[in-house]
């Protein structure tokens, strides 16, 4: 594809980038991501994404606006509140990067339906604040050899993960092979706003580095970030010979 003058000026600062430039522009341009739940972690992935000039973006989510959403849900207002958050975080992106091709599924995903909805992305970004959901996206993307960047946030804590299943890789089952006792999310725990959208930009952050091509990346570690010692970790995840998707 050829860029006109207006699409180069609005992403000029990043194609002035060595590792970017115009080549670079293309490849994320032309990337399909898939983001399931916008919530806390989806605004910020989603705001950047488009930001940066991805061409292809499908967001999944069944849920309504809420009034405790809003403060950590940046893309939301108060005139947002009871309608869909999917519905909502379009009409937003659009008036950020009018050239972005947004599908939206207004639907809780399930094991009948995450075939149809991947199908067409690339990669896979998991933003969602339970271990049934987060166990159905690692499997399938497993099986189907998707790039998964995950995130996870609690209280002022916050995880990064990413695994390149279009290699031989360890997976979320085997840092977690069980679902636990206790489901820990924002709704029972609580969440310092900031990490919300620290961990929605790292996730952005690896998506782009991925598209790019960029090597220096969280392929099979986990991040952990602490926003009360500002304290950034790795930790490699190592493939479990016992895990169910016989890593």
């Amino acid at each position: 594809m050829s860029f006109n003058f207006n699409y180069i000026k609005q992403f000029e600062k990043q194609i002035i980038l060595k590792k970017i430039g115009i080549r670079g522009q293309k490849k994320i341009f032309n990337s399909k991501i898939l983001i399931i739940g916008m919530g806390g972690l989806g605004c910020p992935l989603l705001t950047y994404l488009a930001a940066s000039g991805v061409g292809s973006v499908g967001i999944v989510d069944d849920d309504k606006v809420e009034i405790s959403n809003l403060n950590r849900q940046t893309l939301f207002n108060s005139s947002d509140i009871g309608k869909y958050k999917v519905d909502r975080a379009k009409v937003k992106i659009l008036k950020i990067n009018k050239k972005i091709n947004i599908r939206i599924f207004k639907k809780k995903l399930t094991s009948k339906n995450i075939k149809p909805i991947f199908k067409s992305f690339d990669i896979i970004c998991d933003g969602t604040d339970n271990y049934e959901t987060r166990y159905l996206i690692n499997d399938y993307c497993k099986k189907s050899k998707k790039v998964l960047i995950s995130a996870a946030i609690s209280k002022f804590d916050g995880h990064l993960f990413k695994f390149n299943f279009k290699k031989k890789s360890s997976c979320f089952r085997c840092f977690m092979p069980e679902k636990p006792l206790i489901e820990n999310n924002c709704q029972t725990d609580g969440i310092f706003s900031p990490v919300a959208g620290i961990l929605g930009s790292l996730q952005a952050n690896e998506v782009l580095k991925t598209i790019l091509g960029i090597k220096t990346d969280l392929s099979n570690k986990m991040m952990i970030f602490d926003s009360i010692k500002t304290n950034f970790r790795n930790v490699k995840i190592p493939r479990n010979p016992k895990c169910v998707n016989k890593c």
